[in-house]
Order: C-alpha cells, then structure tokens, then sequence
C-alpha cells in the first residue's frame, strides 16, 4: 500500500477491485483546505478514462507490473498468438482484448505488452506503422485538385483515405493513434 502523494504516472493502482494505469497526476494544496491528488486513470479491463480526487494521506494498493516486448505470431478466429523473442513463451490474447490493436498487427511485428499479476491486460503499438495496400482503386484523370483521397483496404483489413498516387502493392505508413495515412516507405 502507498499513499497518494507518492502515486507517479505509469503506475498500476488498484480502484474499486479494478487495475487502472495511472496517465496524470497532480497534487494540490489549495488555500486554507487539505492537500489532495488528482489522478487520471484508464481502466484496463474495460478501456474507460476517470478523473479522481484523493487525500493525500490516504492509501492505494499498487499492482506489480511487468512490461514486455512480445513479436506478433498469427492470429486464429478470435485469439492472438505473440511470442517472447527471449524466451520463446507464446502468449495468446484475445480479440477483446486487443481491441482496435488488431488492425495493426502485421507478423514480426513488435509490441509492448503490459502485464499486471502475470497476466497480460494492455497492448502499446508504436506510433507508427508499416502495412501494404492490398486493394484500391486507380484515381481518375483530370481528378488533381489539392488533396484529392481515395479509400485503400491494408493487409489487415483497415480500411483508409490515402492519396490518388498509391497503388495496389505499395508499403505505407499509418498512425496507430488515428489510423491516418503518414507517408510511403
């Protein structure tokens, strides 16, 4: 258990029987009341972001966590295989619990795994991607005015707005934050 004021972002804290990772803190003293933290916290069973307020003094349980980088293996229906490049333990999570991860998983791809009790609850990408066109259609002549897009389908199945000049078979770069076209490879 620690107290409130030693509470730093990064940390796993457990909130009404739930592990939330903690992205902010604050502490505050305002005026002539008692000190309180301000915490930003993500839960990380359900995804669901909660501002809350606690005494300074008061006490939280921190979890032990573990981060890993972990290869992306294949995925089967619903579950995703990733194996440890260390000690070759696969791990299969499933699609819940990636979410929208899966959209950006492409084989040899690594990503951080972040457990909490041996147990693995969040998948962290890089920031950004490489992943081929596997369908789009050609652009149409004379269609050249500024920032003129057209939608392409990427080997895993995302869908996105990319300029007139990609084709079919091309490399390029996605944000795994918006899922927005950055460039060519």
């Amino acid at each position: 258990m620690a107290a409130a004021n030693d509470i730093r972002k990064g940390q796993v804290i457990r909130f009404n029987g739930e592990p939330h990772l903690v992205m902010e803190t604050q502490h505050r003293t305002p005026g002539n009341l008692r000190a309180f933290v301000q915490v930003k916290m993500r839960n990380l069973r359900y995804g669901k972001s909660l501002d809350q307020r606690f005494a300074s003094t008061e006490s939280l349980e921190v979890l032990p966590t573990d981060r890993r980088t972990l290869e992306f293996s294949y995925a089967d229906r619903e579950a995703f295989a990733f194996i440890d490049p260390e000690t070759f333990d696969q791990i299969e999570l499933s699609a819940e619990t990636l979410g929208d991860v899966k959209n950006y998983l492409t084989a040899g791809g690594k990503v951080e795994v972040l457990f909490v009790d041996d147990k693995a609850l969040t998948v962290e990408l890089p920031s950004a991607v490489n992943l081929k066109v596997v369908e789009s259609s050609d652009g149409i002549k004379g269609d050249t005015a500024s920032n003129v897009q057209k939608p392409a389908k990427l080997e895993t199945g995302l869908m996105v707005q990319v300029p007139l000049f990609i084709k079919e078979g091309e490399v390029i770069r996605i944000s795994t934050a918006d899922g927005t076209y950055l460039g060519r490879v």
